[in-house]
């Protein structure tokens, strides 16, 4: 049996840490992201990362809200699955998609104020890509009994910030859809839980705006007095995956160094 990790965000933060930790731990990753010529050289290291332990490595650089380039991709893991004679499934899907709007709802100047089609875009990408790239892949057996499904989220789920709001929602929404997942996946013994990171210095947290007094609040609120990094998430994220960890199905899972639990 061959292991594969289908990872939506596979570039940068949390996605490529665990891309390449989940390569250690003996997966072949399929990797979904969206990149610019310039930052495609972080891309290529994190193929070679990967092979460099004896995995594979199959990145698709697309939109994964896109409906149609999802399916070319799942039609072409479908292809190589059917190809090889060792038996292929995906063991993990994690979401790990940042692309947002960050605008104020309610601003002096409409052009300041967030659009529909951006509030839209923001929950489309951010939280309901979790519920198609999931419906498509059980639809189509890839994903067999004892699969993990694992989707980011923040605490912005709650908690109010400026520039925030769209976010905010989609990470809420994300949740909700995580726990309704979670119920309707359980006859086929896969399991979904979202993660919650502490405050990480990732290129998604450098486009909010303040960023660095959040930054400044995190490291005084954790007791480690130190922000995580994508390694901690990377490591959680092995480790849930465990097969004895079946029965821990549609959770909010904290890693953040006891950060949120903090005054």
């Amino acid at each position: 049996m061959r292991y594969w990790a289908l990872i939506l965000g596979a570039s940068s933060g949390f996605g490529r840490a665990t891309a390449i930790e989940l390569a250690e731990n003996g997966y072949h990753i399929i990797g979904i992201h969206l990149d610019r010529k310039a930052t495609m050289p972080q891309v290529q290291d994190t193929m070679n990362r990967i092979r460099e332990k004896g995995r594979k490595a199959l990145f698709h650089n697309i939109n994964a809200a896109d409906e149609k380039a999802m399916r070319r991709v799942l039609d072409d893991v479908e292809d190589r699955f059917r190809s090889e004679e060792e038996e292929n499934y995906i063991k993990i899907l994690m979401h790990s998609l940042a692309f947002g709007t960050l605008k104020l709802f309610i601003a002096p100047r409409e052009e300041d104020m967030i659009g529909r089609n951006q509030l839209q875009m923001t929950l489309e990408v951010m939280a309901n890509t979790l519920v198609y790239w999931t419906q498509e892949v059980v639809r189509r057996g890839l994903m067999a009994k004892g699969g993990r499904i694992f989707a980011m989220t923040s605490s912005g789920d709650q908690r109010v910030m400026p520039y925030y709001g769209a976010v905010s929602a989609a990470k809420a929404a994300l949740e909700s859809h995580v726990r309704q997942l979670a119920i309707e996946l359980a006859p086929h013994g896969i399991t979904v839980n979202a993660i919650k990171a502490g405050v990480t210095d990732t290129p998604a947290l450098r486009k909010i705006p303040g960023h660095e007094k959040i930054v400044e609040i995190a490291l005084e609120r954790n007791p480690h007095r130190r922000l995580t990094v994508p390694e901690d998430i990377a490591k959680a994220i092995a480790a849930l995956s465990d097969e004895r960890l079946y029965w821990m199905t549609g959770n909010v899972i904290n890693v953040d160094g006891g950060e949120d639990i903090t005054v």
